[in-house]
């Protein structure tokens, strides 16, 4: 069950908050909480302030896509910050090296308390190697950072949501399903792509095609009819296709990557003597 922890407010403060300014730069008092169904995943406390981080779907930092949603509150006086700016740095603290991860910009909701973007995490954290998300804001053109190591761990189905892989072009890319409630139908799938520039940039790749062909390892692998290519959507910025799922089971999604030139990037086609691709995502339900 999704629970937040109830906050309490006294009549006092209540009413004096109804005789403020109805203007959309107000605070927002503490326990008008749009987000009370969401799971908070974390909070970043500092003296002033704390960041809280949401999730509608997932109880947990995931590895993969990962829709988050953030409140920025005031300590002092217990209420929420509208319409700050915000700008977040997902890091990879490995034994060896540093790196970041996919991630949007962090915008403003219809709520201007709530603030919404997405990260993809290539990896989980382990003893040794951890994540750690830091967020910078600007309130009332002060700037504050803070930041806390997050647990990030694998999906609890074990499979596979995102892969990260070198394109026979010699750049590093990743992958990336988006939430998907599958179905026996023709389904609504989609994908993000991302190039590696370098450790901290991961920019947005655009008029690739990824070619999709499902499979079922434990029923002969065989197919399904009806599926379409994810090609790129300028709208969403995200890759659309139609993904056919014929009965319930462990599904392999085997791809194809191509670039904007057709030229294959990544995978192979799966025949009788290849039974997949190296470039894959994975479901069951």
């Amino acid at each position: 069950m999704k629970t937040i922890r109830p906050f309490f407010i006294a009549l006092t403060l209540i009413l004096g908050f109804s005789s403020c300014s109805d203007s959309e730069d107000d605070p927002i008092i503490i326990d008008d909480n749009p987000l009370s169904d969401y799971v908070m995943l974390t909070a970043i406390e500092s003296n002033t302030h704390s960041v809280e981080i949401y999730s509608e779907a997932q109880q947990a930092f995931t590895v993969g896509y990962n829709e988050l949603f953030l409140r920025i509150k005031d300590e002092s006086s217990n209420t929420y910050i509208s319409n700050a700016e915000i700008s977040w740095k997902p890091m990879m603290h490995m034994t060896e090296m540093m790196h970041s991860c996919p991630k949007s910009n962090i915008t403003v909701t219809e709520n201007a308390s709530v603030y919404k973007g997405y990260a993809v995490f290539q990896m989980p954290g382990n003893s040794e190697e951890y994540w750690e998300m830091e967020v910078e804001y600007t309130v009332d053109g002060e700037t504050f950072t803070v930041s806390k190591q997050i647990e990030v761990i694998a999906p609890a189905d074990g499979n596979q949501k995102v892969s990260v892989f070198m394109g026979a072009d010699e750049t590093r890319y990743v992958l990336a399903m988006m939430p998907l409630e599958p179905e026996v139908a023709v389904n609504d799938i989609s994908a993000m792509l991302f190039k590696m520039e370098n450790m901290m940039s991961f920019p947005l790749v655009e008029n690739y095609k990824v070619n999709i062909d499902p499979r079922m390892p434990g029923m002969g692998n065989h197919s399904s009819p009806n599926n379409e290519p994810l090609v790129y959507d300028a709208e969403s910025k995200s890759y659309q296709g139609k993904l056919s799922l014929t009965m319930t089971g462990y599904w392999k999604i085997n791809m194809i990557l191509e670039n904007a030139n057709s030229e294959m990037i990544k995978g192979e086609e799966v025949t009788d003597d290849n039974e997949s691709s190296s470039l894959y995502f994975e479901l069951e339900f």
